[in-house]
């Protein structure tokens, strides 16, 4: 039986789609081959503003998920014209989906977390088995349904002499720890590039802050970085998860205010180093003896980000998971290849330590080809 599983992740940084073939028939993973596609402006826009209640939500959500399902087929066929392999080669294919509310344990205890995103039409169009949906039965079990990436991160980095940090940075940034003893914890730290690019677009036009190099012209505004870090979700012990439920540009606007003379560059140069500094609090938190904090997701390309990351943990080795064997922006979308043949083979994909579910359990939902 084959054990080439394409992952697919299109993250709250809401940047484009990345997608991998990975080979599991080794000792080790192998991602053999990886594309990616920007998302077309219009889509991109439908689903950062179903990101917030509006008008004909079901019906609008309905056909952004139609139109995610498209693009992530062609990402799919790209990535079998470029490897050779056909479509029945293909074991499966795990597919994230797009997260548009995740509000795990709120309102009648369960809550919920919602992907769009349409699998059934996504298997028809690449002749595949798709797994989706793989967060809500962890929400079901008691858990937060995120992150789930911690437990591929351990089979990938961890390592018997050393604690491993974990960084991943997309629209928000979660931290794995991989423990020198095999024990795993992950959480998310607060916001990633979702801020800082959402500032970006409305006062330079561009999706984000390429290399951070307009973060580094402003100056940090220490009153504006102290609010921004008394926010309580950033003082919540773990489990916990996150998401633009919470840092939307409501929240950063309600914060801004005090602050309406302060240059939008000032402004950017802050909310960069909130990220960083949010993230650091967490990775300083649990140290152990670890050396090395990996980055990886779209802020291991922003190098003032990674810069002032670096200045914020003196301690640790401040890399991205290339140095590692896994470049950073595979990372994701290979965590969701292996979710998929978890789910396959009848294994566990949530980490109650993690999530803080009930049990584990098989995680997703099977679209067979």
């Amino acid at each position: 039986m084959s054990d080439l599983y394409i992952g697919l992740m299109s993250g709250t940084s809401l940047d484009g789609i990345d997608g991998v073939l990975a080979d599991f028939s080794g000792p080790r993973l192998q991602v053999t081959h990886h594309a990616s596609a920007a998302f077309a402006p219009a889509l991109r826009a439908e689903l950062l503003a179903l990101n917030t209640p509006g008008d004909n939500e079901l019906h609008r959500a309905a056909l952004a998920g139609n139109a995610l399902s498209r693009a992530y087929a062609e990402v799919v066929h790209t990535l079998l014209q470029r490897s050779g392999h056909p479509a029945s080669a293909i074991r499966a294919i795990g597919a994230h989906g797009q997260t548009v509310r995740h509000r795990p344990q709120e309102f009648d205890g369960t809550g919920y977390t919602l992907q769009l995103g349409n699998p059934a039409l996504l298997a028809e169009l690449t002749g595949i088995t798709v797994v989706a949906d793989l967060r809500s039965r962890d929400v079901a079990a008691g858990g937060q349904g995120a992150p789930l990436v911690p437990a591929f991160h351990q089979g990938v980095f961890g390592r018997p002499d050393e604690t491993v940090l974990v960084l991943n940075i997309g629209g928000i940034s979660n931290l794995s720890v991989l423990g020198a003893d095999g024990s795993v914890l992950g959480f998310d730290c607060g916001p990633g590039n979702a801020l800082m690019d959402h500032w970006c677009q409305q006062h330079t036009g561009q999706p984000f802050d390429k290399d951070g190099a307009w973060a580094a012209t402003g100056q940090v505004l220490p009153g504006l970085l102290a609010a921004l870090l008394q926010e309580p979700y950033l003082h919540k012990a773990p489990p916990k998860s996150t998401g633009r439920d919470l840092f939307n540009p409501a929240w950063l606007a309600a914060h801004l205010q005090p602050f309406a003379q302060a240059t939008a560059a000032d402004v950017q140069a802050t909310l960069t180093e909130f990220t960083a500094s949010a993230s650091a609090i967490c990775a300083n938190s649990y140290l152990n003896n670890s050396k090395t904090l990996a980055v990886c997701g779209g802020g291991a390309l922003n190098g003032q980000l990674m810069q002032r990351l670096q200045a914020a943990c003196p301690p640790l080795r401040v890399v991205t998971t290339d140095a590692l064997g896994l470049p950073a922006l595979q990372v994701e979308a290979a965590a969701f290849a292996w979710l998929a043949r978890q789910t396959l083979n009848g294994a566990p994909g949530n980490l109650p330590s993690v999530t803080g579910a009930v049990g584990p359990r098989v995680l997703g939902a099977v679209y067979p080809a």
